[in-house]
């Protein structure tokens, strides 16, 4: 079989911030929703294996149906706020969408499912309608509505199912905002309502069936810190009516009767334990999932619950007195996050995972080697809103991307020392900030700009502590990357100060710990409370989110003023000496393109050319000229002038331009890219168009050349949608023609050559190549399309890694891989819906 072209390296992405959304499967994939998106995470090998794109809108509840044989699942339901229910199921190894379930008239926020005879699928769904549905799903792909359970104006946050002890009748929970947990039983395919728990004083979150030893027991927690096992089990005829022996102390039992067919049966469900530990509202209960041990089902009575006040709690009986006693607790200590939405177990129960008010998903694993201890886990991480912008480091060895989520993130291939494949995390949140983020521009290895809803640009640069981090993950060699950023004055770390939005430098002196006479006489209040929060990590895997949030952030060294509204757009040159900004603009004087000297961080000149906005900017691989895309439909190309003796800083002229007749685009241009021999840019745009002109030559004599006439080299490429993101690629493609790739507003990425010696006119100079398929595709706008400077994947060469075989083998070993490296090529992107992919692309596969 043909290698496929484009490949997904990684997705870097995080849970929705919903309660309901994560949910982990027998098979150990952890299924959750990501945007409009459902993730299938492996936890072993720490990346994300598919994208489930169906649904239109935020996914808000995600279930995977447990086979009652403990085999892996085939089937997935997920809800979402475009108010429908999708079950996918597995097929070939794939899942897909298999039924659709519309109804209901509001954002799904819970779901529950159960098979009632493999493969009829019960699906109980609650939404802000205030409705609860039950669902039947059969194979003939068809969804009918069982029963509505309307709740006035009342809202059911969450839903379980089970089947009745020694029988087959279905029973649903719900608990909701009146505080109370209501029980159904199926008769006759309606719902009837058996009974109603009271106890709770605030809302119920969640609710949880399991079933043990012929009874099932149901916990639910709520927003009364506590959570309540109740017990639920049959009882025989003569049980039932015998009358109540007044000398026996025990928990008050409530009956009720189920008929079935001709027999009837009675159940009793009485309060088996209130279990208080949380200090907050408690969000999410989970049962520990059942196992096979010597051909017997086995499930252990064990409890993991999750709760705003950061911590999650493992809860199990005592042994002698079965008193239910809270067993471990995890969790965050400090930091300035909100608490957990929600918690799952693997299914050997070595394993817990909560995901928290920002997204990020928290693992701990058991211990090997010490009994109850547990200790973080490393996942993968993301933004929880749109990313705006992404940059590769000069060298390709990492990504940094800015989002709407307010944070700066830096992701690199983590190189394990067992030779394991790498896989890609986040190491790093260099800034962490009070405004959306909107772009960045990369100036040299260990330093960058951003710009983010505000009129400032803030200059940020890496602190030790991170440089020697990244080297220890990525394996390169501590020594040639503290040289290469001037290790000398370089401070530890950073942090931000209470009320601040600017990180400050932590250097070696600060970090000295006060002896016990210093911190018996405060000078003053501000002396108790201490400034800096940053303790300098030594990492040999990627750190946990906590860490993340307080330990990595880089110093800022500079703000640069300027501009009258909020930034949209930066670009730096290739030899790191100027950098171009430009903000939202609605009028000619603010749609001016400022340049900043890197070396003085000095205003060195204002561009005036457009009218509107400023949408994107690229100076050329030679770093002579400078192009700009606009909102008002047209581009404009500004020419280094050569250095004198008046000015020996860098200044620019207008070089060329397209105006209101001579523009070809008839909607706002959104990208554009140079070719890497800077003869050819690009320009792709809302109205469909992908536009290649040409030729730019600048003479090398010192007086200005008359300028060349630039117009369109291509012939005009329609893509079918709004054309959000273009790139060309930095390799040639073998028979040297260029490799283009182009993101719609819809998502898909699409893969071009252009040859420029051919005819245009025939549109014959374009090739089609390949686009990302539908699990590949982003689910909404493509931002950014960036490919990595250089061939080669990153995380796969052989840096510095130092082999026991002998050089010989080695240099043919290396050459293989070099070889081998070079007919890669990566591409990362930057989506709206939240993530950050990185594709390789086969250039022997084109």
């Amino acid at each position: 079989m043909a290698p496929p072209v484009i490949e997904t390296c990684h997705v870097a992405c995080c849970a929705n911030r919903t309660p309901n959304v994560v949910s982990w499967s027998r098979g150990w994939t952890i299924a959750f929703g990501t945007c409009n998106s459902v993730a299938l995470y492996d936890p072993q090998g720490k990346r994300v294996v598919s994208l489930l794109n169906g649904h239109t809108d935020r996914v808000n509840a995600v279930q995977w149906v447990h086979r009652e044989d403990c085999a892996p699942e085939t089937h997935l339901v997920s809800g979402g706020s475009d108010n429908r229910l999708i079950v996918w199921e597995a097929q070939n190894g794939k899942f897909i969408q298999s039924v659709e379930c519309k109804g209901h008239t509001g954002p799904v926020c819970a779901v529950d499912a159960i098979y009632v005879d493999y493969p009829k699928i019960l699906v109980a769904s609650s939404a802000s309608d205030s409705t609860v549905r039950l669902w039947l799903c059969s194979d003939a792909k068809d969804a009918e509505c069982l029963h509505t359970l309307s709740f006035g104006s009342g809202f059911m946050m969450d839903v379980s199912l089970a089947l009745l002890p020694g029988s087959r009748v279905p029973i649903l929970s719900c608990g909701g905002d009146d505080s109370r947990v209501h029980l159904y039983v199926q008769s006759d395919k309606q719902l009837q309502k058996v009974m109603t728990l009271q106890g709770h004083e605030d809302w119920v979150r969640g609710v949880a069936w399991v079933s043990i030893g012929g009874e099932l027991l149901l916990a639910s927690c709520s927003q009364d810190c506590l959570i309540r096992v109740w017990r639920l089990c049959a009882k025989s005829g003569t049980d039932a009516r015998t009358e109540d022996d007044h000398t026996i102390i025990k928990m008050k039992e409530d009956v009720f009767e189920v008929k079935e067919r001709d027999a009837s049966s009675v159940f009793a469900v009485s309060l088996e334990t209130v279990l208080a530990g949380h200090e907050n509202w408690v969000y999410g209960v989970h049962w520990q999932p059942p196992f096979y041990k010597g051909g017997k089902l086995q499930q252990p009575l064990s409890l993991l619950s999750a709760s705003m006040d950061k911590t999650m709690i493992l809860w199990a009986p005592e042994e002698g007195s079965g008193v239910w006693v809270e067993q471990v607790r995890v969790g965050e200590v400090g930091g300035n996050t909100l608490g957990f939405y929600g918690c799952q177990m693997s299914p050997d129960g070595s394993m817990i995972l909560a995901h928290a008010f920002h997204g990020a998903l928290h693992l701990w694993c058991q211990d090997q080697d010490k009994e109850g201890e547990w200790r973080p886990g490393v996942v993968i991480s993301g933004h929880f809103n749109a990313v705006q912008d992404l940059s590769w480091d000069p060298e390709g060895d990492f990504i940094l991307s800015v989002g709407s989520d307010q944070t700066t993130r830096l992701f690199t291939p983590w190189r394990k020392q067992d030779g394991k494949k790498a896989t890609w995390h986040e190491i790093s949140r260099p800034q962490i900030h009070g405004y959306d983020m909107q772009c960045l521009a990369m100036v040299g290895r260990f330093q960058f700009v951003s710009g983010a809803d505000e009129k400032v640009l803030r200059v940020f640069q890496a602190p030790r502590n991170f440089v020697e981090n990244f080297a220890n993950i990525s394996g390169m060699s501590r020594e040639k990357l503290l040289t290469s950023s001037d290790c000398a004055n370089l401070p530890e770390g950073a942090s931000t100060p209470a009320l601040g939005l600017s990180n400050k430098a932590v250097f070696q002196g600060d970090l000295v710990s006060k002896t016990k006479e210093d911190e018996k006489q405060f000078s003053s209040v501000s002396d108790q409370y201490q400034e800096s929060y940053f303790h300098p990590l030594s990492l040999t895997e990627p750190p946990p989110e906590d860490h993340l949030l307080q330990n990595t952030l880089w110093p800022e060294v500079q703000k640069l003023y300027g501009h009258g509204f909020e930034m949209f757009c930066l670009a730096s040159d290739s030899a790191r000496t100027v950098v171009a900004s430009a903000c939202k603009a609605s009028k000619a004087e603010h749609a001016s393109v400022l340049l900043w000297s890197t070396s003085t961080w000095r205003q060195l000149q204002t561009l005036p050319c457009h009218t509107l906005t400023v949408t994107q900017m690229a100076f050329s691989p030679d770093a002579r000229l400078l192009l700009v895309v606009s909102r008002d439909r047209t581009w404009s190309l500004w020419r280094r002038n050569l250095p004198t003796l008046d000015s020996p800083e860098p200044q620019f002229s207008l070089h060329a331009h397209t105006g209101k007749d001579t523009a070809v685009h008839s909607r706002i241009i959104w990208s554009c890219d140079w070719s890497s021999d800077s003869k050819y840019f690009v320009t792709s745009s809302r109205d469909k168009k992908v536009i290649v002109w040409g030729l730019c030559r600048l003479e090398d004599s010192g007086d200005p050349a008359p300028p060349h006439e630039i117009k369109p080299c291509s012939s005009i490429l329609d893509v079918g949608d709004s054309a959000t993101a273009v790139a060309f690629c930095p390799v040639l493609c073998s028979d040297n023609s260029y490799l283009l790739a182009v993101g719609l507003e819809y998502g898909r990425i699409l893969l071009y050559r252009w040859s420029p010696g051919q005819d245009p006119a025939g549109g014959h100079d374009w090739g089609s190549c390949a686009e990302t398929d539908t699990s590949q595709s982003h689910s909404l706008a493509v931002k950014r399309l960036v490919w990595r400077p250089r061939a080669g994947r990153a995380g796969r060469e052989n840096n510095s890694r130092v082999g026991l075989k002998g050089e010989e083998d080695e240099q043919t070993d290396r050459e293989n891989e070099l070889e081998e490296e070079s007919s890669w090529v990566q591409l990362a992107s930057a989506s709206a819906d939240h993530s950050v992919k990185i594709f390789n692309i086969n250039k022997l596969a084109l």
